[in-house]
């Protein structure tokens, strides 16, 4: 197991659910970045989710895609978000990391390089929306050669429909289930048959189910508490951030409350 499994095992034996967040690589710098990880752990977040800012993304809402053209005007790129895990590791962050990236980034960068940067720094886990199923094996060959270190985490909607067996056959770590169709940051606006849905990918599942799109505060995931297994946070965490001139109190605050009510009885 590697540090995000681990965590979701524990969590699952303490019957405990999971809350993950999304932040911009280089906004507004590095240096604060590192410090708002550091904040995060601190307050007992379970997964980072890192986004590796790219100029043309396509499940991104107008906060993130904004974010991601900040943080490229000040000079962000994956071998500067590189060198900052591998700060954060040498510096002692033990919390599972998952950076979120497009393909074109992956394959400008080289599959067999990028693989082995990724173990190297500590990366546990890899979001790419753009990557199909389909097209993966490359990937997850580099991956495995590189030590299967770090993992391919893989993504449903609530289109995949026939094609959550095939999706979710040796899926490790967590399933990311995209809570409604379009991009981030549209608010809690979930899927008509959000139920349903996510009943299918919990049935079919061998892995936690995590849900993220839309979701702001812990109460907009307590219907559905029953079936999944974590909330993921991304659009609204940055906006918070930005309204509070990135300050490590508001990260304590939001992420220890999200995670108190998440887990309330």
């Amino acid at each position: 197991m590697n540090r995000i499994e681990e965590r979701l095992a524990a969590l699952k034996a303490e019957g405990k659910k999971a809350f993950i967040t999304y932040t911009t690589a280089g906004l507004p710098d590095f240096e604060t970045t590192k410090e708002i990880m550091f904040a995060q752990e601190k307050a007992g977040i379970d997964i980072m989710e890192i986004g590796v800012p790219f100029s043309d993304p396509i499940a991104d809402g107008p906060i993130i895609q904004n974010a991601s053209y900040k943080a490229i005007q000040n000079g962000a790129s994956l071998a500067k978000v590189f060198d900052l895990m591998k700060e954060t590791r040498t510096q002692g962050l033990k919390t599972p990391v998952v950076f979120m990236l497009y393909y074109n980034t992956v394959y400008h960068y080289g599959l067999d390089k990028f693989a082995l940067k990724c173990v190297e720094c500590g990366v546990d886990g890899i979001i790419i929306p753009d990557l199909p199923l389909e097209e993966q094996g490359e990937l997850k060959k580099e991956l495995e050669k590189a030590g299967d270190e770090t993992i391919l985490i893989q993504l449903v909607s609530p289109v995949s429909k026939d094609r959550i067996p095939k999706i979710l056959d040796g899926a490790r770590g967590f399933v990311y289930c995209v809570s409604q169709m379009g991009v981030t940051g549209k608010g809690a606006n979930f899927h008509s048959q959000i139920r349903e849905y996510l009943t299918e990918v919990k049935k079919e599942s061998n892995i936690p189910v995590m849900m993220g799109f839309g979701i702001r505060e812990a109460s907009d995931v307590k219907p559905l508490l029953d079936i999944i297994d974590g909330a993921i946070v991304g659009s609204h965490f940055i906006k918070l951030l930005e309204e509070n001139n990135y300050s490590n109190d508001a990260v304590i605050d939001y992420v220890s409350t999200f995670k108190k009510e998440l887990n309330a009885d």
